[in-house]
């Protein structure tokens, strides 16, 4: 019997019906409807739909023109429940939502495991949604693809960067950072913070970028520090927050989308 890492948070951050699921994705995309050439790689949130989904969708839409391209996704995000060094695996062999199975590239996370920074750690994925959520975006946007899931602890940014430049691959390879932006500020508060924080991604200023400013901030100073070594632009696309999508005004995330 194959290894599966079942959804964690299907029924609450997103839809656990395949077909209500499939509405609301299809409802985000077609609003942010896009004919821009296909990035190498993206950043979006991952709260629920109902907040981040409108904002992911911004970078997502942008995926339309490599549907059949992209053939392996390198998804990153940060741990929120389990505290590790480095950046984590899973023994999984399949990945599964609403929609169905992706396959894992074990060949690639194997591969991944000689970098000491990087170990097998299944309970870093058996909860964590800050890559579950992105799943259900992959499987409408693209083809057939594998995965390489990394759920990243406590790491420096050219930790991060080796094992993204790795994996980096070609046209077929798609690079998915995922985080949220400022946490449980007012709406004003969270604005300044967040345009700030999009001026820092946009220069590559990782060094300007702290765990209030991003929740993934470790992933994504990985991607930043990458960009400055080849010399990748980076460009934002969307910026709000849950007060603009389906929140209060009071305490509000942060939410940014991005494309390198």
């Amino acid at each position: 019997m194959p290894v599966i890492r079942k959804p964690a948070v299907a029924g609450t951050f997103y839809p656990a019906d395949p077909e209500i699921l499939r509405a609301e994705i299809h409802h985000y995309l077609g609003e942010a409807r896009s004919e821009a050439p296909a990035p190498k790689a993206i950043i979006v949130p991952h709260a629920g739909y109902i907040y981040s989904g409108p904002v992911a969708a911004s970078a997502y839409a942008r995926l339309a023109a490599a549907r059949d391209a992209i053939r392996r996704v390198v998804l990153l995000g940060p741990s929120h429940r389990v505290g590790f060094r480095g950046l984590a695996t899973a023994s999984a062999e399949f990945f599964r939502t609403p929609l169905g199975d992706i396959p894992v590239d074990t060949a690639a996370t194997q591969a991944l495991l000689a970098f000491p920074q990087v170990r097998e750690l299944d309970q870093a994925h058996e909860l964590e949604h800050s890559l579950e959520v992105q799943l259900p975006f992959l499987q409408e946007m693209l083809g057939r693809f594998t995965l390489v899931p990394l759920v990243v602890g406590d790491a420096d940014p050219d930790e991060v960067a080796q094992v993204l430049e790795a994996v980096w691959g070609g046209p077929e390879t798609l690079v998915v950072i995922s985080s949220d932006l400022s946490h449980y500020h007012d709406y004003q508060t969270a604005r300044t913070m967040d345009e700030a924080t999009s001026r820092a991604i946009e220069s590559l200023s990782l060094e300007a970028l702290h765990y209030e400013n991003a929740c993934g901030r470790t992933p994504l100073q990985g991607l930043l520090h990458l960009a400055r070594k080849h010399g990748f632009h980076i460009e934002t696309v969307d910026l709000r927050n849950s007060g603009d999508t389906a929140g209060p005004r009071d305490r509000v995330v942060g939410y940014g989308a991005y494309v390198l």
